[in-house]
């Protein structure tokens, strides 16, 4: 990429540049931690809301893209390794709610955010890329993404805005989603609202060649249809999508819907009669997964429905220190990640072994609206 303008430092945790279109600057944020998968971690956050926000201000910028650095993610979740270092030594005693304080701020401005938002999904995608990805809104993939919400397998739940983006699914999409873990490629995405354009991956340097070539204006709507008519010209030479697996196995999950208990539902699930290696994959992490983060997959979206997205990210902020508390999280991060055992001892082997007490727990704001972390989100 030509005429780059470079903002801070190229070994930053995240590079900030600006190109010249032929009018106006583009302003391109890039994770930069590719050895990681570009996973965001605490600082990541620290340096991308303060510059989101003096680009939001600045008229001379008409869009943003936001990438990551490498081939192979986007942003495959977040850092959740230092998380877990907070949770066994009890050290900094407010890591865990600062961290997801600062992340749903993050998550929510790039909902709210008034200028186009180019977001480049290209490989992975998961846990805390997938909350900067859905709020953007400009979201291509490309014939490499795989995307997920994993949480199941570590003892949280679909958060970074889950409680609200969810529900934009077909029916029950969301539901077996976050109960399997499920990857989606490209077209599943796309089927989803999780995306809005298809790029093979190798047309990044053409769709910023057409960026730069734009004659920007100051209105941030038509600056929006700007880059949509750029990239939907993209979408019409990038071929056939890669064919995905939700839609084709869209009835058997939605039957989801004839259970009434979450048992029966996961039972349904496991009783599947298929030879569908993404169905069987599915079914794989559920078995393996964590029962608290079932009941809590379940009762975030019944609680959630029909919230705005301010108050999803305020109950969820509740569920997420919850969960920092309780153990299953950090025992499912150090089976996963630290010791790497694949074999994590959860304390609550089955859903019935979950008390009541302790799944309302999750939902009981410890914060009043005064004191709330998150009381400045307004907007919807």
């Amino acid at each position: 990429m030509s005429n780059l303008t470079l903002l801070n430092h190229q070994d930053a945790p995240v590079v900030f540049e600006t190109a010249e279109a032929a009018s106006g600057l583009i302003a391109i944020a890039t994770l930069n931690a590719p050895k990681s998968l570009n996973a965001l971690n605490y600082d990541m956050i620290q340096l991308l809301e303060p510059q989101l926000r003096k680009w939001a201000d600045d008229d001379s910028v008409a869009m943003v893209i936001l990438k990551g650095a490498g081939e192979k993610a986007f942003c495959a979740g977040g850092d959740v390794v230092s998380l877990h270092k907070a949770m066994s030594t009890g050290e900094p005693a407010s890591y865990i709610e600062d961290f997801f304080t600062l992340e749903y701020k993050l998550d929510y401005l790039i909902h709210c955010y008034e200028k186009p938002i180019m977001l480049w999904g290209n490989g992975i995608v998961m846990g805390g890329g997938l909350g900067l990805m859905a709020g953007a809104s400009h979201r291509v993939v490309t014939d490499t993404s795989r995307i997920a919400m994993p949480e199941l397998t570590i003892g949280l739940y679909p958060d970074v805005g889950g409680s609200y983006f969810l529900h934009k699914m077909p029916d029950q999409v969301g539901l077996f989603l976050g109960l399997t873990a499920a990857s989606i490629n490209a077209e599943d995405a796309l089927f989803v609202n999780l995306a809005d354009h298809y790029a093979t991956a190798d047309k990044f340097d053409a769709i910023f060649s057409a960026i730069t070539a734009e004659k920007w204006g100051k209105t941030a709507s038509l600056n929006h249809e700007k880059l949509t008519q750029i990239l939907v010209s993209i979408d019409n030479i990038s071929g056939r999508v890669p064919k995905g697996n939700v839609k084709a196995n869209l009835a058997a999950i939605q039957k989801l819907a004839e259970f009434e208990t979450l048992e029966d539902k996961i039972d349904y699930i496991q009783a599947i009669d298929t030879e569908d290696k993404w169905l069987s994959r599915a079914q794989k992490s559920l078995a393996h997964g964590c029962p608290l983060s079932c009941a809590l997959v379940e009762r975030q979206l019944a609680t959630s429905k029909g919230k705005t997205l301010a108050e999803c990210f305020k109950m969820e902020l509740g569920m997420s220190v919850r969960c920092g508390e309780v153990g299953e999280f950090q025992e499912g991060v150090r089976a996963l990640l630290i010791d790497k055992d694949g074999a994590p001892n959860w304390q609550f082997k089955s859903l019935s072994d979950i008390e009541p007490d302790l799944l309302e727990s999750f939902f009981t704001s410890r914060w009043d609206e005064q004191t709330h972390p998150l009381n400045v989100l307004t907007k919807g």
